[in-house]
């Protein structure tokens, strides 16, 4: 089978992802209002600023919402069924999609505490930032 996809990246991306291969997670603050956006944008969808900064945040949040998928979007992605894909809430605010890993679905709950992990994809250096429960 084809290998996973690569997500896509950018001029504007490329600070999201060179921190993922580092281990950390960093997100845009609007210098103007202070908002953390994500995904990462040209200017900010609060105030219209332009000027944003990139700089890392603690990983920590909460299950806004998710949804556990049982077949495979693509068939690259069938051995990690069920794909739980979840809204984290940033303990900074942000809200992300991502992929919840390291759990029962069942035992998922919208409050429930995660933290942020880094998977690598296949062969590439890209890192991909997923989150796990906390212990």
């Amino acid at each position: 089978m084809s290998a996973r996809p690569i997500p896509p990246t950018s001029a504007l991306t490329e600070p999201y992802w060179d921190a993922a291969r580092r281990g950390e997670l960093a997100l845009q603050r609007c210098d103007s209002c202070g908002l953390r956006p994500f995904p990462p944008r040209a200017h900010c969808p609060d105030c219209g600023a332009s000027s944003l900064s990139w700089a890392p945040v603690s990983g920590r949040g909460t299950v806004h919402s998710y949804t556990v998928a049982h077949r495979a979007p693509h068939p690259v992605f069938a051995a990690q069924l069920p794909l739980v894909v979840a809204i984290v809430e940033l303990e900074e605010g942000a809200r992300m999609i991502t992929n919840l890993v390291g759990c029962d679905p069942a035992a998922l709950a919208v409050g429930m505490a995660v933290e942020a992990r880094f998977e690598p994809i296949d062969d590439t250096d890209m890192v991909l930032p997923v989150f796990t429960p906390t212990s």
